[in-house]
């Protein structure tokens, strides 16, 4: 079965899949927590979002605070502050010596 794409050249598939609950990061922040937002390797702002809570800590270490979000909440939640696009399972390597794929706000 082949995927239909909106464009020849365009990797994404022409029905955007939902996420489900995701394992978001967060931060303490003066009204209790926030979402850790991203910077790709281009520089722009993502949200990120784990489908466990195993590749969050592989990810980003065992002690990072996370809460539960539904992909359509965090988005809500990211593009007013400029983060339009959502990662999922991103490949962050926190004290590696390879470049990080993203890099923390």
């Amino acid at each position: 079965m082949s995927q239909q794409h909106l464009y020849e050249e365009d990797p994404e598939p022409a029905e955007r899949i939902p996420a489900g609950l995701l394992f978001v990061p967060v931060r303490p922040g003066p009204a209790g927590c926030t979402a850790r937002l991203f910077r790709t390797p281009l520089g722009g702002r993502t949200a990120v979002g784990f489908t466990s809570p195993q590749r969050l800590a592989a990810a980003l270490g065992a002690d990072q605070p996370w809460i539960r979000l539904a992909e359509p909440a965090l988005r809500a939640l990211a593009e007013p502050l400029g983060a339009g696009v959502l990662t999922v399972d991103p490949r962050l390597a926190p004290g590696s010596r390879r470049t990080p794929l993203l890099r923390a706000v």
